[in-house]
């Protein structure tokens, strides 16, 4: 007969693998509106120098309107609450990136997002902080000079991109069109509280190596919370529209205009 010692000692072994925590989910704040990534809260002071562009540029270049570098070092901000799941510097075309999650309430479901941050000059969060609406996250960059000063950004439909985007289309299926989905997400009910979301979803190399397919994935959703109605603002936000550089580069296989 075992002594009581090794039943204690089961006993415990048991029960701290039953309270093991799940390294592929975290808990955090659901967001309660989204802003714009520079000039917060509307873009004030800056323009859209590229827009998003299906098949080529699926995100949006947000250039300071004194031209040049004369956004150089300035702020870029989270555009709502959530984790930073991704902050470091890939160097090839993108240079510095964040790559922040969001979980946010529309017509009742639980729906899941990415904002995607690169060229970045500086970043100042790091890997699974939370982060909250307006909080800075880095500052505008040139990627080393491969660029004129401005931040490339992208709304993620798709958790398993990570920087590994040649994997997936670029297009609706993945993406949002990102100032078609903040405009009328600015004020969200039911932020505030927290949710699970995914994390580690891109790949062993963290993004640098993702899935080969997954380009048909959807959004993940949670459909079992109580269903509330989105309070969304029509007012749209004061962007400058000004010219655009001419500045190209040869950037994952292709020429892209700047």
């Amino acid at each position: 007969m075992r002594k009581p010692w090794f039943w204690i000692a089961l006993g415990g072994l048991v029960v701290s693998l039953a309270a093991a925590p799940d390294r592929n989910v975290a808990r955090t704040r659901i967001a309660n509106g989204f802003d714009f990534p520079v000039g917060k809260p509307n873009a004030d002071g800056y323009y859209k120098a590229r827009g998003f562009r299906a098949g080529g540029h699926p995100g949006e270049d947000w250039n300071g309107i004194g031209g040049g570098n004369s956004d150089l070092g300035d702020p870029v901000y989270c555009i709502g609450d959530g984790m930073v799941i991704f902050s470091r510097d890939v160097r090839m075309g993108w240079g510095n990136v964040v790559i922040v999650r969001h979980v946010y309430v529309e017509k009742g479901e639980l729906k899941t997002v990415d904002s995607f941050y690169a060229h970045l000059n500086k970043i100042t969060v790091k890997d699974g902080q939370q982060i909250r609406r307006g909080d800075q996250l880095g500052t505008i960059g040139t990627n080393r000079g491969m660029y004129p000063a401005h931040l490339h950004f992208e709304i993620r439909k798709n958790l398993f991109i990570g920087i590994n985007r040649s994997a997936f289309r670029r297009d609706l299926s993945n993406y949002f069109v990102p100032t078609d989905f903040i405009t009328p997400l600015r004020t969200i009910k039911g932020g505030g509280r927290s949710a699970l979301i995914a994390i580690n979803t891109f790949g062993p190399n963290q993004g640098l190596n993702g899935p080969g397919t997954g380009s048909d994935l959807k959004t993940q959703t949670a459909k079992n919370i109580p269903k509330l109605s989105s309070d969304r603002s029509s007012t749209p936000p004061k962007v400058s529209t000004s010219r655009r550089s001419t500045f190209k580069v040869d950037r994952f296989g292709e020429v892209e205009s700047f």
